[in-house]
This record gives structure tokens, sequence and C-alpha cells, in this order.
């Protein structure tokens, strides 16, 4: 018996390992099955406020448990799960032909893109390569060099081998860009499990499990991203908005519960209303007419006095009480962190929206991702929209905070009172390139604007020294660099990257509004959601029917020998989906086909 210890430990050890990788999956089509249920409930709820409030008890008691099972279970190809499949190509003959100059276009010029545009629909070659090989038999013969079109950035080394790298450079930022607002659009429309990745020079191959409403996604992928630079505005203004927001929310619960009694319909506060606009507005001239030392005391004496009259409460009440009262009287603001600071030097204080003045100054406002969806409903409801500034919009950061995340695994994002109105847009922008600060070493990227972008960009920074301004795309916020003095020239440096990577991706970002490569949809299938579960219902079926007929013969003819490869067999498939599952790899139909060979 000793003996066969090892060969025991040899066989439960795998069995046991592989069974610990397939639970997430287990585990992962039970909480579908309860997340289906939410969502049942949740579209029978009487308001959209309950309806988020159903979706919101899932996230707190099952959110990380699904999340981590979903992850980690083994992923079902779009032929067994059903949705959409797409191949997009990038359009480098338009970039070529944009990046000529206009003037110098002549017929040898278009009939080499032409004959180019022809060739690529045949060939999987570079299109670059293909456009020199096209140049060099129609437009040299006549005379004519790259030099004649295309100009370089560097007057240094002005060659056509300079200008042949900038093309294949630009080709390859192109296809990067479009990688990656893809990428951005896709994971804002929800879908789980995307596979995205390019395929060949210029072509970008999307799987989107669970995705049927094809002409939907056909506009989301094919709409043209919006590169913007927005002023920030975090200033006391929208703070006072978003206590009012509170009031409204507080007062309406309070009415719903028959606490307070109805009020008679009060005309609602417009936007072209000026007194929303002389209410917020009062903080201003309030701030404006004292220095910035007053203002700092101002603030302390505010929040000097909340600490008093809350000290006073608290020997009545407990800190359980006041903090559930402090709750419901505050069901926006409680949403997220509220933090001011009256200069950049300046220690971040917390905001308590007890207080009737706010202080003229910076504040930065941090939500958990988990909040999102509530605050987004919150803010789109009708009676809450003219409560924000007229000339101001909301937007979140793109991404959270890095440092937050790798250290205390938890996901918050930044929100941002932005101008309405951008000040620039992407169309400005000739070039971006990351590079690294020789002072500090640390990850910057480089940004060129065109003489019109430059001129602008001068009168901008110039106006709003010590003052952040957003770089946006698709509404979201990518970086807010603090304007430290007026840019002249079209040049400017962003710093405030954690990585190499992170600058490389503003870099793409950046070069969005200048590359002009139109991205078109070239192939696209939709797998229905019956086709993949009548594959998935055949594979089982033939896999069990296999199965059990190979158990059989090998019984019947093998005996004990026959019931130790049964063993073996089962041992084997099970080892296979574990493997599958634990390197994050996809089963297919064909998968299937090989596991009922095996």
């Amino acid at each position: 018996m000793k003996g066969n210890i090892g060969k025991i430990l040899l066989v439960l050890i795998p069995v046991i390992v592989a069974l610990a990788l397939l639970y997430p999956t287990f585990r992962a089509n039970n909480l579908e099955d309860t997340r289906g249920e939410f969502l049942k409930r949740a579209s029978e709820a009487q308001s959209p406020g309950d309806s988020l409030q159903i979706m919101e008890d899932f996230r707190t008691e099952h959110g990380e448990d699904y999340e981590s099972a979903k992850e980690n279970r083994l992923k079902l190809g779009l032929d067994l799960r059903g949705g959409m499949y797409v191949t997009l190509e990038v359009d480098v003959v338009k970039l070529i032909e944009e990046s000529a100059f206009n003037e110098a276009k002549d017929e040898i010029f278009n009939n080499v893109i032409e004959v180019t545009k022809a060739e690529v629909q045949k060939t999987d070659n570079p299109v670059i390569e293909v456009f020199i090989e096209n140049f060099n038999e129609i437009a040299r013969p006549q005379g004519k060099s790259l030099l004649s079109y295309f100009d370089v950035s560097d007057f240094k080394d002005v060659s056509e081998e300079k200008i042949i790298e900038k093309l294949e450079q630009n080709a390859d930022d192109a296809i990067d860009q479009a990688l990656e607002v893809i990428r951005q659009r896709v994971d804002q429309y929800g879908v789980s499990e995307p596979n995205i990745q390019k395929q060949g020079s210029r072509r970008i191959l999307l799987e989107l499990p669970g995705v049927q409403d094809e002409s939907q996604m056909r506009n989301l992928l094919q709409t043209t991203a919006r590169l913007q630079f927005h002023l920030v505005r975090n200033d006391e203004r929208i703070v006072r908005a978003f206590k009012k927001i509170d009031k409204v929310l507080y007062e309406k619960e309070m009415r719903k519960a028959g606490k307070m009694p109805e009020e008679e319909e009060v005309e609602p506060v417009m936007t072209g209303d000026t007194s929303a606009t002389e209410d917020l507005a009062e903080v201003d001239e309030t701030a404006a007419e004292g220095d910035t030392t007053a203002t700092d005391t101002s603030a302390t004496d505010d929040m000097a006095a909340t600490d008093t009259s809350a000290a006073d409460t608290a020997a009545k009440k407990s800190d359980e009480e006041m903090q559930k009262e402090y709750f419901e009287k505050h069901p926006f603001t409680t949403l997220f962190a509220t933090f001011f600071s009256a200069n950049e030097k300046a220690r971040l204080q917390q905001v308590n929206y007890e207080i009737e003045q706010f202080p003229e100054g910076r504040y930065m406002f941090r939500i958990n991702a988990d909040q999102i969806d509530k605050f987004n409903e919150i803010l789109a409801r009708p009676e809450i929209q003219p409560l924000i500034p007229a000339e101001y919009t909301i937007a979140l950061s793109a991404k959270p905070d890095r440092n937050l995340a790798q250290e205390q695994n938890v996901e918050f994002y930044d929100i941002y009172s932005l101008k309405k109105e951008p000040e620039l847009t992407g169309e400005v922008i000739s070039d971006a390139r990351q590079s690294f600060d020789p002072s500090t070493n640390a990850p910057v990227v480089m940004m060129e604007m065109n003489s019109n972008g430059a001129d602008q960009w001068a009168r901008i920074t110039g106006a709003n020294i010590e003052k952040q301004i957003a770089i946006v795309l698709d509404s979201r916020v990518y970086s807010a660099p603090v304007v430290q003095n007026r840019i002249t020239g079209g040049s400017s440096q962003i710093t405030g990257m954690a990585n190499s990577e992170e600058a490389r991706l503003l870099e793409i970002v950046l070069k969005a509004g200048a590359l002009k490569a139109p991205v078109q949809i070239i192939e696209e299938r939709v797998v229905g959601p019956s086709l993949g579960q009548d594959s998935i219902d055949a594979g089982v079926t033939a896999s069990m029917v296999a199965f059990f007929l190979v158990i059989l013969y090998m019984l019947f003819y093998y005996n004990k020998a026959g019931a130790v490869a049964d063993f073996a067999v089962l041992l084997n498939v099970t080892l296979i989906l574990s493997i599958l599952a634990a390197l994050h790899g996809t089963l297919t139909l064909p998968g299937i086909a090989g596991i009922i060979l095996t």
C-alpha cells in the first residue's frame, strides 16, 4: 500500500487541481442565472431608480464574485455563445493621399493612388510597400520623386527615406489609434470578453460575444472619435450645484415617505433662467472681493463651525445615527468624495456639504466604479439637469487611479466639471510623440499643432495659467494637466503619465484628431443565440453518447483494464478543460469535436 501512495497522489493531485480550475466556470454559470433573475426584477420595477437599486443590490451581493468567476471561467467561442464577428480595415491609402500637399497633387499622383487602391484589394502586402512600388513604376519615370508630394518635419534631413519612414510610422499609428478607439467603444458598450486584435498590416478582427444588435454596433464602430480640449471648472459653482441636487432628491424622498407636505408645482429653473446662475455666482462675487488669505480663513471658519456643530450634536446622537442622517440628506454627494484646496500646494481637505459657503479654490471629486451608474442616472433625470450650470458639462476620467488600483485593489475615477464648449478640437494636432523628461526621466508626451492651432493654444494657455485643461476623447478625460505658462509655437509637453505604456496610449489618442485614415467594415457576420445554443446542445449530446458508448465497450471487452482506461479518458477530458480555463483559452465547436475524438 505504501508503494502505491505515490501513484494515488499522482492521480488525485491533478484531479483536485483540475476541479479547482473548473469551479469558476460552474460558479459563473450559477451567477449568470442569478443575474438573470435580478435583471427580470429590474425590468419589472416601477421606476428607473428602483431598477437601478436592484442591480446595485446584485453588485453588492455578488459583483466581486461574479467578475472574478467570469474572468477565470472556461470561455465559449463565438460559434457557441452567439454574437457578432466583424473585420475592419483601416484605409491607409486615404492616409497617404491626405498626407501629400494639396497643391502638389496632379494627375500622375492621382493615378498612383488609384492603381494602389485597386491593388491593395487583391493583396495583403503592406500598403506603403505597394504604394512605393507603383510610384516607382508610374511617377518616377516622369521625373517625379516623393519630395515632389510629401514633406518631413525635420528639415535637417530631408530625404525620400525619411518620407517613407514617416509614412510607415503614420500607417502603424493609424491602426494603433483605430484599435484603441474601437476598444474604448466596445468596453463602454458593455461587451463581455471581446476579442480585438490586429490581422495583417491594416485589418482589425473583432469577436463580440452576446452582441445581436447589428446596426447599433456598426454605428458604434464607424462613428468618428472626437478629440477635444476643455477648460476644467472644478469650482465652487459646481459644488453648490451638487448641493442643490442633494436638496431636491432629499425633499422628493421626504414627500414620498409622507414626512413633508406635497408642494405646489414649482416652475423649474430652466437653462435660460438667470436666477440659478445668479444664485450660484454669489460665491464668485464674494470670493472676488477678498484676497486669498480671506478666502482660506472663511473656509477654515466654515469647516470649524461645522465641526463645532457636529460636536454639539454628537452629545445627543450616536455616530451611526449622525452618519445615517447625513447620508439621507445627501443622497447624491455621498456617491463620491469631494476635496478642496486653496491652491496646488495646499493640503487637500474633505468637504462637508453641511456648510453654507463654499470657498473659492480647486475642488477634486473621486467616485468608486460601483457608484458610476447611479451617478449618471441621477444626472440624467429631467428635474436634475437644469441644476447644473448651463455652460458646464460633467465627464469622468477614462481610467481609474492606477496607484489606488494597485495598492488597495479598488477602482476610483475622477469626476470633472468642464466648460461645455471646447477650446480646441483634435483637428489642430499635427503630431504627437512619446518621450521622457530629461530632468526627471519621467514619461511625457510632446504635442505639435498646426499654425492655426498654435495661435489659439497660445491664447488659451496664456489666459488660463495655473488652471487645468482637459484632453477629452469620446466624453472621457484622458489627461487634465495644469497650465504652467503661456505656450507659444504650438509645441507643448504633457506630464502625469505613470509609465511609458500610458504615454504611448496618450500619444495614440492625441493623434486621433490628426490621422486621416477611415475605418471600414469589410466583413460582418451575426451568429444567432439559437445557433450557439443548438451547437452547445448538439456537442454535449454527441459527447455524452460517444463517451458512454466507449465506456460500455471498454468495460465489456477489457473488464478491469477497460475500467482503468475509462477513468483515464475521463481524467484526460477534465484536464483538457481545466488547462483550457487556466490559460484563458476559448472552447469552440471544433474544440468539442477534438474532445469527442479523444
